[in-house]
């Protein structure tokens, strides 16, 4: 049954249709925001793969101290890296998703106020909470690469130990 004109005027001029577009709307910032911070945390991956390329090649010039050390470090480095690049890829996979899914939400429900019934009132709903699915997925992605950021800043952080070491020992 189509809509009448002045039904569908008042219900498009109706501030339900902004207010129920809200929610969505900050889910999107939301998503936005997270996603600004996982392309940084990617740029950053990207920017120690080059620097511990450039320590790969000292190795292969010959110009530094404990090359099988540094080259089994650096492989163990790159392989995390690897595996955090793949996660952050995953993870901003999954955070384009949600807002695709926010924004169709936010589009139900303006179609629903305008045209729907009470029969299709629950699509919107449905497609913002699958969207709040892959919100959630996207940050479940996110903490556990942050346990290999970890595991790379430990990892790191003990071969410092052993060069010390090492330079200890030849100085005593």
């Amino acid at each position: 049954m189509p809509v009448p004109d002045k039904e569908l005027l008042d219900a498009l001029s109706s501030t339900r249709v902004l207010t129920s577009m809200i929610t969505p709307a900050v889910l999107i910032s939301a998503c936005g925001s997270l996603i600004f911070s996982t392309s940084a945390r990617l740029g950053r991956i990207f920017d120690r793969v080059n620097a511990l390329k450039g320590e790969l090649e000292g190795i292969l010039d010959g110009r530094v101290s404990f090359p099988e050390e540094r080259s089994a470090f650096l492989q163990d480095q790159f392989r995390l890296q690897r595996t955090r690049a793949g996660l952050i890829q995953k993870a901003m996979a999954a955070l384009y998703t949600a807002t695709a899914l926010f924004v169709a939400a936010s589009l139900a429900i303006a179609f629903n106020v305008a045209y729907g019934t009470a029969a299709t009132a629950w699509i919107p709903t449905a497609i913002a909470l699958m969207g709040g699915v892959f919100l959630f997925v996207s940050s479940a992605i996110l903490l556990y690469e942050s346990r290999f950021n970890l595991r790379f800043v430990s990892r790191h952080l003990d071969f410092i130990q052993f060069l010390q070491d090492q330079h200890n020992k030849k100085g005593q």
